[in-house]
């Protein structure tokens, strides 16, 4: 999508009486302009402009807090083009900043402390999550703990040592990990020569090791570690249900809607690859519809009963999330187990998620943005009247 520069003013930020401005907050690239998901941007923008509000692209160094007019980007479908225009100040600010590098720039986080602050301009999903907090902020309470694999900080081998106790086989994950590089998993066996088996997913595929001892596997595990410079949890493997040998967990969207509060937009189901420890679909892992999946194993009842249960558990496990990050959330994805025994775990939250392939989430979640703009703009306009 090419960008070209205009300094007229957007022919889109005429808003409808008593609706909010909303900027889509994103970093500078010195070639693109600004980083982030383009097309995802653009269905916003065009979601936004069907439902009367104006919404623009806006850089953290573009973003003047002081000024009337912000200087950003909008996309002219008839040109196929990003167009930099002139648009009113935001009164709701979406973070979609996309790295985790991005965020931690000096510059960057002053801006986000500042907004978070701002009394006039509302901001939500401050920040990405860390793996290990999600698990203490669940662990915390006990209405959420149930959810959660037996999970510890990877600091020394004493920590594989204490979980292989327990448990044949481990997930060691890193902590801001993404997209499922770099998980490793260990499993005992002790009927083999080499008891210990580790397998580690990188960038390039999969790679399997075999070791004796349970120092030699540290050994090969904290070498990896220090090579990407990660720092690891070990987490309790889950059996998760599996349709022809192939274990499948539930993406689930949780988002705020209307009326401020937590409602799911939806649920869908990721297959594992034949060849990856993890369900991502970039390797080999397939989208298929979760009632039919459960279905399968748990017959129509059963299955029925675990659908309503992953439905209350997403709502409560957003909640305990958002109350223990001390930060605004607006939206999270959550990655979701169930167990053999129809048990649902929980293993992962993002506050930036990717967009969803089916049809039906993808469009409600994009509606469900501005749905909570509306709410918070409405509400400080409430506040603004006294």
């Amino acid at each position: 999508m090419p960008t070209k520069t205009s300094t007229s003013p957007a022919s889109g930020s005429k808003n409808q009486p008593g609706q909010p401005v909303v900027a889509i907050l994103t970093i500078d690239d010195e070639v693109q302009l600004f980083r982030g998901n383009r097309q995802n941007f653009a269905d916003l923008i065009d979601t936004g402009r069907s439902m009367g509000i104006t919404a623009y692209v806006v850089t953290v160094n573009q973003l003047k807090l002081n000024a009337p007019k912000v200087l950003g980007y909008t996309y002219k479908k008839d040109q196929e083009m990003w167009v930099q225009e002139w648009f009113p100040r935001p009164h709701v600010v979406y973070n979609r900043i996309p790295q985790r590098e991005d965020e931690r720039l000096p510059h960057v986080r002053r801006k986000l402390s500042i907004l978070a602050k701002h009394p006039e301009i509302r901001m939500f999903n401050r920040r990405f999550f860390n793996k290990w907090s999600l698990f203490r902020w669940l662990n915390a309470n006990p209405a959420t703990r149930r959810y959660i694999p037996e999970t510890k900080k990877l600091t020394g081998p004493h920590v594989l040592t204490q979980l292989l106790k327990h448990h044949r086989m481990l997930y060691l994950k890193p902590i801001r990990g993404k997209a499922g590089v770099g998980i490793m998993t260990v499993r005992v066996q002790p009927e083999k020569h080499l008891p210990y088996k580790l397998q580690i997913q990188d960038e390039k595929g999969r790679k399997t090791y075999r070791c004796a001892s349970l120092q030699r596997l540290w050994n090969r595990v904290s070498q990896y570690a220090e090579a990407t410079g990660e720092t690891y949890i070990a987490q309790q493997g889950i059996q998760l249900a599996s349709v022809g040998d192939r274990p499948f967990d539930l993406r689930v969207l949780a988002q705020k809607n209307h009326l401020g509060k937590w409602d799911l937009t939806g649920i869908g189901a990721r297959v594992a690859g034949s060849a990856s420890l993890t369900t991502h679909v970039p390797r080999g892992g397939n989208i298929d519809d979760p009632d039919k999946l459960l279905t399968s194993i748990f017959g129509k009842e059963q299955a029925a009963q675990v659908m309503e249960n992953v439905r209350s558990t997403v709502l409560k496990l957003a909640r305990q999330i958002e109350k223990a990050s001390r930060h605004h959330l607006g939206e999270m994805s959550m990655d979701l187990g169930v167990d053999q025994s129809g048990n649902i775990w929980f293993f992962e939250a993002n506050s930036k998620p990717m967009k969803f392939d089916e049809a039906d989430i993808r469009k409600q979640s994009l509606q469900r943005i501005f749905q909570y703009s509306q709410f918070l703009y409405r509400r400080s306009l409430k506040k603004e009247s006294g």
